[in-house]
């Protein structure tokens, strides 16, 4: 008799990865569609199925999405763009500007704070503006 591994008897642990599903183009529906309409022998649906690896669901899908008008262009999906209104536009810029000029006042201010901190270690201290009469 010969020994096993007790490593051999066990199943692998690691699950396989999903493939992803299939997504057709709006084109690659229309061509099919199209093949299979002018299909007129028997089995010849069928070879066309099997050679494109489809199933008959998605002829039956794509016929009914055909009829419907949902192949006939190529739609984007989603909410349709509003077009911008220039005020808004001009209200944004606007917001930028004033963000930015804040940026900029915090700035000064902050280096006006550090020279009257180096004017008194120096002994030199400055007057405020703001506090003379």
């Amino acid at each position: 008799m010969s020994k096993t591994s007790p490593h051999t008897l066990v199943a692998p642990t690691e699950v396989p990865v999903k493939k992803p599903r299939r997504t057709f183009t709006a084109e690659f529906k229309r061509r099919v569609v199209g093949e299979a309409d002018r299909c007129k022998a028997p089995g010849e649906i069928g070879a066309l199925l099997r050679r494109e690896g489809l199933y008959s669901s998605h002829l039956f899908d794509w016929r009914r999405a055909r009829d419907n008008g949902e192949l006939a262009d190529t739609r984007k999906r989603g909410p349709k763009p509003q077009p911008r209104d220039e005020r808004d536009t001009r209200i944004a810029e606007l917001e930028r500007a004033n963000a930015r000029l804040e940026r900029r006042a915090k700035r000064a201010e902050a280096l006006v704070l550090l020279q009257k901190k180096v004017a008194e270690l120096l002994g030199n201290p400055l007057d405020d503006p703001e506090e003379t009469p």
